[in-house]
């Protein structure tokens, strides 16, 4: 496709996209789940004694949010692109917490008192992690929706790696880029992937800044020898005001590294977490708080579900089945029975006379249409409710809320030679490749997920994987 041509589709189809109106927007959500958040604080506090705090004086305390607005922009929260979620949820929580802290702190040395106002703040920013997030997720979802956000990006590679950003971009919006040019120097006939356009000349950067005044330039070309990236980038990248070179080396990266100066060469620092006890140490009394907590106040419901799967159909409440844990060693899972008694039988059955639900069986060890599921176990596996009996598993310390999931003998080839490394830590009752796929992620995608999770591990990540399962679960995407 023509430059030229080019210019006059663009400025059709993304003649509103901006840095700018991203941030704008995601600043009006953040407002918005502020006040939510002051409402929330005031509300408990009314609601424990109508005497003590007026419910509807929180908007009295709006002068309060530029504070907040200032604070976020100056933790580089807006407009937040390509920000790692994990690292957003701790920027936005230890901003929350100092401001928040301050706010109470000069109400004390004004006053001089711990009132009920004060508890109302402290209420505030507990509850103020969950709704920022949900409020900037909503916020993300309308503009990728109404194709008013996201910051335009042009993509340097039409390979494999160039494709793999494109389709990462296209698939998860809160990325905050939107990739509107693919510049590629291959001798291809193709002009377009996935809608995106393709001009075969990487030279052009310069003009295409000069008549698009497009900012950012992500670098997807890892074969690239070190001389013609060099030209590359000098020549024509440079032009952009921001750019990314994504390297070749995707899996030994994460989100934490950090640059090392060596004397003038520069090097990618980096730690492998939960090889440290104290983390191991802090991963586990963040799994007994939660599920103990968490687990007296389902457990009306647990005894609910236990009685519906009793009465559905004859035999036990749960069922065990032997996975591989920490190590490859063995453990017996527990969960809420969802299959009928003679579900082995039957499953054979299937698969001898079934050659697409061999295949589909062989590749995900799943069925869409199981045969062996029960009405109740339909709706328990679609929730991922039916899991929830791994509390136990957890109480015991045979798996963590977070981690790898609990795999059979059988499934042992399919992670090849990173079987030993993922599954070096505890599997989990959720994990990061569940929130992004569950059961519509192949092996593949599986791995990378795994392994990424153990590389960039720490307790926000833990923390945001545990906010993205509560929307999968409601959501019932991917899992059956």
């Amino acid at each position: 496709m023509p430059l030229n041509e080019y210019e006059a589709w663009y400025h059709i189809r993304y003649r509103r996209t901006s840095s700018a109106l991203t941030t704008i927007f995601l600043i009006i959500a953040d407002l918005l789940g502020l006040l939510f958040c002051f409402a929330a604080g005031f509300f408990f506090v009314n609601l424990y004694d109508l005497n003590l705090i007026n419910f509807k004086s929180f908007v009295t305390y709006w002068p309060y949010l530029p504070v907040f607005i200032t604070i976020f922009g100056f933790v580089s929260l807006y407009p937040g692109a390509s920000l790692a979620p994990a690292e957003e949820l701790r920027r936005m929580t230890v901003s929350s917490l100092c401001i928040h802290g301050g706010i109470n702190f000069s109400r004390y040395i004004e006053d001089g008192d711990f009132d009920p106002i004060t508890v109302a703040f402290i209420i505030s920013f507990i509850v103020s992690p969950i709704v920022l997030l949900s409020c900037r997720s909503l916020m993300r979802n309308f503009l990728s929706a109404s194709r008013l956000g996201g910051i335009p990006a042009v993509i340097y590679g039409g390979g494999h790696t160039g494709r793999a950003i494109v389709d990462r971009l296209l698939k998860n919006k809160n990325t905050g880029y939107v990739p509107v040019l693919i510049l590629d120097d291959s001798p291809t006939e193709e002009n377009q992937y996935h809608g995106i356009p393709i001009i075969h000349n990487t030279t052009i950067g310069p003009e295409i800044v000069k008549r698009l005044h497009i900012k950012m330039a992500i670098v997807a070309m890892p074969e690239l020898n070190r001389k013609a990236l060099d030209k590359l980038i000098n020549q024509s990248v440079s032009a952009f005001r921001y750019n990314v070179v994504i390297p070749d080396f995707f899996r030994f990266t994460n989100i934490w590294m950090s640059v090392r100066d060596f004397g003038g060469i520069l090097g990618l620092a980096t730690s492998y977490r939960l090889n440290m006890f104290w983390n191991l140490w802090i991963k586990r009394l963040i799994d007994l708080s939660i599920v103990i907590t968490g687990g007296l106040l389902v457990s009306p419901i647990l005894l609910g579900i236990a009685v519906l799967v009793k009465i559905s159909s004859p035999g036990p409440v749960l069922y065990s089945h032997e996975r591989l844990g920490k190590n490859g060693k063995h453990f017996r899972a527990y969960k809420f029975r969802s299959m009928v008694l003679d579900a082995d039988t039957k499953l054979q059955h299937l698969l001898d006379t079934n050659p697409k639900a061999l295949k589909e069986w062989e590749e995900s060890h799943k069925l869409k249409n199981d045969p062996r599921i029960t009405g109740i176990g339909k709706f328990l596996r679609r929730t991922s409710i039916d899991e929830l009996p791994q509390l136990i598993n957890i109480l015991k310390g045979e798996m963590s809320l977070v981690g790898p999931r609990p795999i059979v003998d059988s499934e042992v080839k399919k992670y090849g030679e990173y079987f030993q490394k993922v599954f070096s830590i505890k599997p989990g009752l959720t994990g990061l490749w569940q929130v992004s796929g569950r059961s519509d992620t192949g092996y593949t995608d599986r791995v990378s997920f795994d392994t990424y999770y153990l590389q960039s591990w720490s307790v926000w990540l833990d923390l945001w994987i545990i906010y993205k399962t509560a929307g999968v679960i409601f959501r019932g995407s991917g899992a059956y």
